[in-house]
């Protein structure tokens, strides 16, 4: 097959790019025969950094033909990378490489304490076996993902467990991401000083110039959070609801003040069905978060956070492409002319 060639004007910046794909690198060198498949306005591929993929139903065991169903509908919705902070069960080999899939980067199992989080999913060690449990899957996949706090009145895993943990995956060259929903835990994952705060509901807004400073990245999945507070609200009242409707109502304003401080926050939806990531941009806007911020927590900012760089001669092939500036008209993202992962144009309209 022909190698690929897109130009257009390439974010954050909107200068003038002509981009060949190498195979799965990016070249700005003239390649013979290219298939100019798509000009316009480019980004370097969406991410979803907080996606499940592979399950119908929390606590259901790793279904392929669902994981295959999940990632298929990433690409078409534009995503070109994924991470997955905990899976139902260890993914197979093909996971993040399928010829029609975005690339993947993944937490193995949730490690979660023993009575917490959803029967059938996770790792429940005790909690001084955390930090070399934690290690191990870092060791392995690069990410380690803890659930440190459940339900209201649960207890926090303590701060000097999460803390070595951290600088065990640390020492093998690993990283750490903490599911945190209230305030408690919160305080005691900043602490800590692990690597992504997952969702954050009731995180104390003081602690954010602290996350700048430490490089502690958000996923507030924010969406997924504000749309159930309808729910919420209606439902009898209970110290779980008082939580919920508290944490949630506050969540836009709270990531739009991280926004402002400073820290490095990731679009992720964390919700079924997959493909979902325009909403959370969506979601972002809407709490006050400026249309440009938000599509990089969703694009250049997440991949640069995970690993890889943006459009650019030798970074990874991967981009989408819009017939207008997105930034200007959230409408183009709901309809990408072409998605590039890898060198392939695996979507197109």
């Amino acid at each position: 097959m022909p190698a690929l060639r897109i130009r257009g004007f390439a974010l954050p910046d909107g200068e003038p790019v002509d981009l060949y794909a190498d195979g799965d690198r990016w070249t700005t060198d003239p390649v013979a025969g290219a298939d100019l498949v798509a000009e316009g306005w480019l980004l370097p591929g969406l991410v979803d950094a907080h996606t499940h993929p592979g399950a119908e139903e929390p606590g259901q065991p790793l279904d392929h033909d669902v994981l295959r169903a999940d990632l298929r509908a990433h690409v078409v919705a534009g995503v070109a990378l994924i991470r997955a902070p905990g899976l139902a069960g260890d993914p197979p080999d093909w996971f993040g490489y399928l010829d029609d899939g975005p690339r993947a980067v993944h937490a193995g199992p949730w490690i979660a304490q023993h009575g917490q989080f959803f029967d059938g999913w996770g790792r429940r060690p005790a909690l001084a076996d955390v930090p070399a449990v934690a290690a191990a899957q870092a060791a392995r996949t690069g990410w380690a993902k803890v659930v440190i706090d459940w339900s209201v009145g649960d207890d926090v895993m303590p701060v000097d467990v999460l803390r070595e943990a951290v600088a065990r995956v640390h020492a093998v060259g690993g990283r750490l991401a903490v599911h945190s929903q209230h305030p408690d835990g919160g305080a005691v994952a900043v602490e800590a000083g692990l690597d992504s705060l997952e969702h954050g509901m009731c995180l104390d807004p003081q602690l954010l110039p602290r996350m700048a400073e430490r490089g502690i990245a958000l996923t507030p999945t924010l969406s997924v959070i504000t749309g159930s507070l309808e729910r919420a609200r209606s439902a009898p009242d209970s110290p779980r609801k008082q939580w919920y409707v508290a944490g949630a109502g506050a969540h836009g304003p709270l990531t739009a003040a991280a926004v402002e401080a400073g820290v490095t926050v990731l679009a992720g939806t964390d919700s079924r069905p997959h493909g979902g990531i325009v909403g959370e941009i969506r979601a972002l806007v809407a709490a006050g978060v400026s249309p440009h911020e938000a599509i990089a927590a969703a694009s250049w900012t997440a991949r640069s956070f995970l690993g890889l760089p943006g459009l650019a001669p030798g970074a990874p092939a991967d981009a989408v492409v819009y017939d207008a500036d997105p930034r200007t008209d959230l409408g183009q993202l709901d309809k990408p002319r072409a998605v590039i992962v890898r060198g392939k144009r695996l979507h197109h309209r």
